[in-house]
């Protein structure tokens, strides 16, 4: 009788993450930040059809990068967990600190029983009613939860993204000048990324009980930098 081949878990933990880390690299990034009146979130997109920011409910928004079914599969589980609890209980009881729990839960035994990790990092964003209730909670595809509070990027090339968001994002801007940081944050010194490859949207607290707004193209090329 032969015998199972073993590997260390250290080694097979070490593998699933590189194996994640790598699927997620070959996708595009997005950017999310704080302004005055929400919180906005910009990303690469050249699909015309597959959205990578979404609503998840009245004041909470998703967005993803990796693969897309992954990711959207994902969506649509917080999607249901946010209207079964809102109608067990009350819409206030919703919210991104749960949502961002009940995905890292998801996310990390995906990670430790199935062979194949999740291919995935996603972001879920609060707009809160006043600016010390805004929330942005990035989850791995291993189920860590990072809490960001001004600004976030995930998705390839995430660190340099970040690093550039970091010189350009103020407290106090205006939503113009958030799309523009993010704009700048994603394409570099080296390209220009065409307003037809971007989805922008925004959690406006303004915007009543339901906050998630998506910009046309139209609208993101008035807000695009002119040079």
């Amino acid at each position: 009788m032969s015998m199972p081949f073993y590997v260390a878990p250290e080694q097979m933990m070490k593998d699933r993450a590189d194996y994640a880390r790598k699927g997620i690299a070959r996708g595009r990034a997005l950017v999310a930040m704080r302004y005055v009146e929400g919180i906005a979130i910009v990303a690469e997109n050249a699909s015309e059809t597959l959205r990578k920011v979404s609503e998840i409910y009245d004041r909470i928004a998703f967005a993803g990068v990796g693969k897309y079914n992954e990711f959207d599969q994902l969506r649509v589980a917080g999607i249901r967990a946010a209207d079964l609890k809102g109608f067990q209980y009350s819409r206030d009881d919703v919210d991104a600190r749960s949502l961002a729990n009940s995905y890292a839960q998801m996310l990390g035994n995906i990670f430790t029983h199935e062979m194949k990790p999740m291919e995935v990092e996603i972001l879920v964003a609060e707009v809160g009613r006043e600016p010390a209730g805004d929330q942005m909670f990035h989850i791995l595809y291993d189920g860590t939860v990072v809490d960001e509070r001004d600004f976030a990027a995930i998705g390839g090339d995430a660190e340099a993204i970040r690093a550039r968001l970091a010189e350009s994002w103020s407290d106090g801007l205006d939503l113009h000048g958030a799309v523009r940081a993010g704009m700048a944050a994603l394409s570099g010194d080296e390209r220009e990324i065409p307003a037809g490859d971007l989805e922008v949207a925004e959690l406006s607290r303004g915007e009543g009980r339901r906050c998630f707004h998506r910009l046309s193209e139209d609208q993101v090329r008035d807000l695009a930098p002119t040079n």
